[in-house]
């Protein structure tokens, strides 16, 4: 770690990688996903992994290099849309748990229930009431799928202010990424404080030694998606392992601990 000029701590700056080693990287990582997913077929293993993060964060690209060459029969990606009159008026959760995974699935969810302590909490669509509620019962619910189990694997990418803006801008003028414009994509730069408060208060408060948060430094999108891939693998078990290769750089991805917030470890 290094500090700031306020005397805070910083993180160590990111390595570079070329294209090369990252594709070569990626292919070998994916040699261990199918391998991974032989594995969890064959046992009966049930796998949930959400990725949270702010707009642009890189959850999508993660994703599609994660089941690039998984069997679709095994694999869901769950990336539920805007809540209808009868989802408001169940309980929270009852909207998600059809999609959990059963033996022999891998879900990945891009956005899960943290969307109560995200966007519903800062653009205003829950009551302080619901968000309390959420807060104190996620963990309990998180218990109970990890007990009955689900290996709960959670992710939380963050970037900086400027690199989300760059990425807003950048989506804009791509003409294959207009499906990932939203209303709500100008309030991610207008409401930035109070996202990273809600992120905040959200890590610290769902955080726990059975659901544990793992914190990604995105901005370099190669280097968050080849370590979220590594780690991931080195925290699941299955046949023929390649330990060495699924190390991952401690840098990018590392467990939360409050301390995070306390020196300013995340992007504020």
């Amino acid at each position: 770690m290094s500090k700031k000029a306020n005397g805070e701590k910083e993180a160590d700056p990111l390595p570079e990688i070329s294209k090369k080693d990252y594709d070569d990287t990626l292919y070998k990582l994916q040699v261990e996903l199918v391998k991974l997913q032989r594995h969890f077929i064959k046992c009966g293993d049930k796998i949930l992994i959400i990725f949270e993060g702010r707009d642009a964060a890189g959850k999508d690209g993660t994703i599609k290099r994660i089941t690039a060459h998984l069997s679709p029969r095994e694999t869901r990606v769950v990336a539920l849309g805007k809540p209808s009159d009868r989802d408001r008026s169940s309980w929270y959760f009852q909207r998600y748990t059809p999609y959990l995974p059963a033996a022999q699935e891998l879900v990945l969810f891009n956005r899960s229930w943290y969307n109560r302590a995200g966007v519903e909490r800062v653009m205003g669509f829950c009551t302080d009431a619901e968000y309390q509620e959420f807060i104190s019962s996620v963990p309990e619910f998180e218990h109970m799928l990890v007990h009955s189990g689900i290996k709960l694997l959670k992710y939380y990418l963050d970037i900086s202010k400027s690199e989300q803006e760059k990425r807003l801008e950048d989506r804009k003028k791509d003409p294959l990424a207009q499906w990932k414009i939203s209303a709500l994509d100008e309030y991610a730069i207008k409401k930035w404080k109070e996202y990273s408060l809600a992120r905040d208060k959200m890590l610290a408060h769902t955080h726990s030694l059975s659901t544990p948060w793992t914190v990604v430094h995105a901005d370099n999108k190669e280097l968050a998606r080849i370590n979220i891939i590594k780690d991931l693998l080195s925290r699941l078990d299955y046949k023929d392992k390649d330990e060495r290769l699924v190390m991952p750089d401690k840098r990018v991805v590392t467990s939360f601990d409050t301390s995070f917030i306390e020196e300013g470890l995340l992007a504020s």
